[in-house]
């Protein structure tokens, strides 16, 4: 065989090599690109394929371009964010995160102190319905028993502390 044919030969291979090698690129549901010579699965929409054989390579599309703006006239929406930016967003973010634990923590120790106040309050009721007489120790140290209508007046107090524990 000829030099030459031998040359032509090759360079009809590799383009046919090349022809038989596409390659189709989409992004994939989780926000990733995804490479791959088999076309993307059925379901992905146009606007997601990014390369497939037979038709041009295509920028995604961002989610702040509507279609009012073409993609050429938007670059800095297409660009990808900085690693500054990366960092002011984390920071935003962990920010964020930590006033959220900390309202949840303020949240449940509120809880805890209601639970607490609750089982103060429901076990003076039980004292004051039970029928006993009830004693109180004065700032003097001297032991003095409620009439019935301090333990009516209590009762009428816990009475409406009890109505936020519902």
């Amino acid at each position: 065989m000829p030099l030459f044919s031998r040359h032509a030969l090759g360079a009809l291979l590799l383009v046919a090599a090349t022809a038989a090698h596409a390659q189709y690129v989409w992004i994939g549901p989780n926000g990733t690109r995804q490479y791959s010579d088999r076309p993307p699965p059925p379901g992905t929409p146009a606007g997601k394929i990014l390369k497939a054989p037979g038709r041009p390579a295509m920028e995604p599309a961002t989610s702040s371009q509507t279609s009012a703006e073409p993609a050429a006239g938007s670059q800095d929406a297409a660009r990808p964010p900085t690693l500054a930016e990366q960092e002011a967003a984390f920071r935003e973010r962990s920010k964020a995160r930590a006033e959220l634990e900390q309202k949840n923590q303020e949240d449940a120790e509120r809880r805890k102190r209601l639970a607490e106040h609750c089982a103060a309050a429901r076990e003076t009721q039980a004292s004051l319905n039970s029928g006993i007489r009830v004693a109180r120790v004065g700032p003097d140290g001297e032991k003095t028993y409620m009439s019935d209508e301090e333990k009516a007046a209590r009762s009428e107090q816990v009475r409406r502390a009890l109505q936020e524990c519902r």
